[in-house]
């Protein structure tokens, strides 16, 4: 039974790529001298700290374009309110989004019920697995979702006859 799974999978060597590209340029950059200014990899996500808000949020604008050119999408990204720091500074975190969430997740499985496909859908763990008698149904139901906004980068995945 032919079938291919639905994901939403971050490719972190990228985002690896993106904060050293913006680190370089910033540390480089004439605007950003003697700010403090620095973005760097955590646990939570990326972190962007600065003497300003303002200088933070243009480190923010310095780190999105870099992750846009190294082709990361910037629906993984979900920053935080800027947060107040010792001497006046701020810092923005940056949440990394990966996997199909249950909210997402249910609304890609009610789209695939409206569309009345001969295909059956299921969540499993972090992504969605979408099953069929027959591979034309499966494409359909790629059309389907791909028409669809559902505010996540999905990817369609593990395709099998």
């Amino acid at each position: 039974m032919p079938s291919f799974d639905i994901a939403s999978k971050v490719q972190w060597s990228e985002i690896d790529n993106a904060v050293n590209q913006a680190s370089k340029e910033i540390a480089q950059r004439f605007d950003f001298k003697d700010t403090g200014t620095g973005v760097e990899k955590t646990k939570e996500g990326l972190l962007i700290e600065a003497s300003s808000e303002d200088r933070a949020k243009a480190a923010w604008d310095v780190l999105q374009e870099k992750l846009v050119r190294r082709k990361v999408s910037l629906r993984f990204m979900d920053p935080q309110d800027p947060q107040k720091t010792g001497k006046g500074g701020s810092k923005i975190l940056v949440k990394v989004k990966e996997g199909v969430e249950t909210e997402p997740a249910k609304k890609i499985i009610q789209t695939i019920k409206d569309a009345k496909l001969k295909v059956q859908a299921s969540i499993q763990e972090a992504q969605v697995r979408v099953s069929g008698k027959n591979r034309d149904d499966l494409q359909k139901a790629i059309a389907v979702l791909r028409s669809e906004d559902f505010g996540i980068e999905l990817q369609f995945t593990n395709f099998r006859d």
